[in-house]
């Protein structure tokens, strides 16, 4: 069973940094992608950031490019995102998911089969 665990969320303030984390189990970790999505109330899901584990390739939401990075230890079966220059509309639920295709990275949600729970980040201005 895909397992996905996401955890780093929290309160910062304009400016600031945080590191998001998702532990996956339950799958082959290099014939993955992970993505990270987000969602503020009352507004659609957003494709952030994803890696594909087997190559390294990644994908970023213009939004983000030049602030956030996305990074995997495989020997944990962890991805990381790191969050910098964090602004106020940045704050909403992130979540993480895997598509299994090897190779392939992607910030279309519906092609995740797997999320996890979600972890707030609130950035306060």
């Amino acid at each position: 069973e895909v397992q996905l665990v996401e955890s780093g969320g929290g309160l910062v303030q304009a400016g600031g940094s945080l590191r998001l984390s998702c532990a996956a189990s339950g799958f082959t970790f290099d014939d993955y992608g992970i993505g990270w999505f987000r969602q503020a109330p009352g507004k659609e899901r957003e494709g952030v950031s994803c890696i594909s584990i087997s190559d390294g390739s990644t994908y970023y939401a213009d939004s983000v490019k030049g602030r956030f990075t996305i990074s995997s230890d495989n020997a944990k079966n962890t991805v990381y995102l790191q969050m910098s220059s964090l602004k106020p509309e940045d704050t909403a639920v992130y979540y993480c998911a895997a598509v299994g295709v090897r190779g392939y990275v992607s910030g279309y949600g519906p092609d995740f089969g797997s999320w996890g729970q979600g972890t707030q980040v609130t950035v306060s201005s």
